[in-house]
């Protein structure tokens, strides 16, 4: 599927020399790169899922290439394994859940300084529930026309729920990480609902369940469905294609999309350690360049190319799920009860609304999160909301390859934020509940929830405290 096609001679016999003498050798002089690459053969990091198709694109359709690197893509087990190999240097970078670099940064989990200069999508997760839990929620969904009202709130989920708890059974749901977008979702999803989802007490609890009506805990990815199907959990929060392979196998029903919960939400980053990023800056706008490539060919003329982006991506060595399941969400729609497929074309966006632009204000919605559910268990001012968002984005980086892709012609300068962004977007209330966020208030937006912690409250002997 490379494209081989389009090497200049030049590159044909250069190659023939470097495969000669060595596989791994790239091409970094040939390439035209106008700045000398301080690291040319890099090996990256991804877990199976639709959203790492920047870093498939860039390989396979020769980006990469083009700003002189040999890029290895490598499949990690999962998150917790994927971030260590970065912060060990085993992985040059990776496709990181956005809460990663902002969790290991304030020294929630892991401990390390990782930044990022490109938002990899927005969008592209759901939430779902087994047959049976689907089933006792849906005579508290209303209809309209014959078909279920859209989107489906956790109102209808909260009977359920309570009924669990007269019977002295734990509700179990599957997320994929402490600081996974998944999480928040999960947890914002269920709270707009009246279900709490309980709290951390960092460093003594580090479970999320304390007060919880919903347990939740972490699961794999690729494993959601099996997991779901054995009992062992009644519903998750993924990303695809694992809410389709429900719907597919039979086994559960996607509720609600997270674009439903919060229209255009980031979803995945591309991480490095800040000190890779030192210590290879131009290498680093190099692969940004190349994933700014990928993201605007996903999104190109209307997601024309998204039918053989889903060929790429069902390879087994990038995300190795059937065509039909993958493109059932990638080419612009989206099953929920089988049979029941509505338009979502933007249930995976990798370019339109800037989305490939690292914004502070996605950072602070983040950390907000964090601080609602006690990962951050201490009031912080909105001062350090910002603060910390700057050490981890790097719109500086992003705007710096953007526009050396706009001095080579292979993008124009209208396709980026302009020179006078701020990295903070208007207020907007493109939320499930309605609740507006400004990220210039922190504080004052966790104070409208009616579940989470805010102002001084804090998690102390397995209560909130004031």
């Amino acid at each position: 599927m490379k494209q081989t096609g389009r090497l200049t001679i030049k590159k044909r016999v250069m190659a023939l020399i470097a495969v000669t003498a060595i596989s791994t050798l790239s091409f970094a002089n040939c390439a035209g790169a106008a700045e000398k690459l301080e690291k040319d053969s890099l090996k990256l990091g991804f877990i199976k899922l639709t959203d790492m198709a920047p870093l498939a694109v860039a390989l396979e359709k020769g980006y990469f290439e083009d700003e002189g690197l040999s890029v290895q893509l490598e499949a990690q087990a999962n998150w917790k394994v994927l971030l260590d190999r970065v912060v060990s240097g085993e992985l040059d970078g990776a496709h990181m859940l956005a809460g990663q670099p902002i969790g290991s940064t304030i020294g929630f989990g892991t401990k390390a300084d990782i930044i990022t200069a490109f938002s990899m999508d927005l969008n592209g997760n759901a939430i779902t529930v087994s047959n049976d839990i689907w089933k006792q929620m849906k005579p508290q969904i209303p209809v309209k026309d014959g078909k279920l009202v859209h989107p489906i709130k956790a109102d209808a989920l909260k009977p359920v729920v309570e009924k669990f708890k007269s019977e002295g059974k734990p509700f179990n749901m599957g997320m994929v990480f402490p600081v996974s977008t998944h999480n928040y979702e999960l947890r914002y999803w269920l709270a707009a609902g009246g279900i709490k989802p309980g709290f951390y007490a960092p460093p003594q609890d580090t479970s999320g369940q304390i007060d919880a009506e919903a347990l939740l805990s972490v699961t794999p990815p690729p494993q959601m469905p099996a997991t779901m199907d054995s009992g062992t959990i009644v519903g998750y929060c993924v990303g695809e294609p694992w809410n389709q392979q429900a719907v597919f196998k039979g086994i559960g029903v996607p509720v609600v999309s997270d674009y439903e919960i919060w229209k255009n939400n980031p979803e995945k980053v591309f991480g490095v350690s800040k000190e890779w990023a030192d210590k290879n800056p131009n290498t680093h706008k190099a692969v940004v360049k190349a994933l700014i490539r990928a993201a605007m060919w996903l999104d190109a003329e209307n997601n024309k190319n998204r039918p053989e982006a889903v060929e790429m991506l069902s390879q087994k060595q990038y995300v190795g799920a059937d065509y039909e399941v993958l493109a059932n969400s990638m080419t612009g729609t989206f099953e929920y009860e089988k049979g029941d497929k509505r338009d979502l074309p933007d249930f995976n966006v990798f370019f339109r609304h800037n989305a490939t632009y690292p914004y502070y204000s996605d950072a602070i919605w983040y950390l907000s999160q964090m601080r609602r559910w006690g990962q951050v268990n201490e009031y912080k001012p909105d001062d350090w909301y910002l603060e910390t968002a700057k050490k981890v984005y790097r719109p500086d980086i992003y705007m710096a390859a953007a526009k050396a892709l706009v001095a080579e012609g292979k993008a124009k300068a209208g396709d980026f934020p302009a020179d006078n962004e701020t990295g903070i977007k208007p207020p907007s209330a493109d939320f499930i509940d309605g609740i507006s966020f400004d990220a210039t208030k922190p504080n004052d937006y966790l104070s409208k929830f009616a579940i989470g912690l805010k102002g001084k409250q804090k998690v102390a002997g397995g209560k909130v405290v004031e």
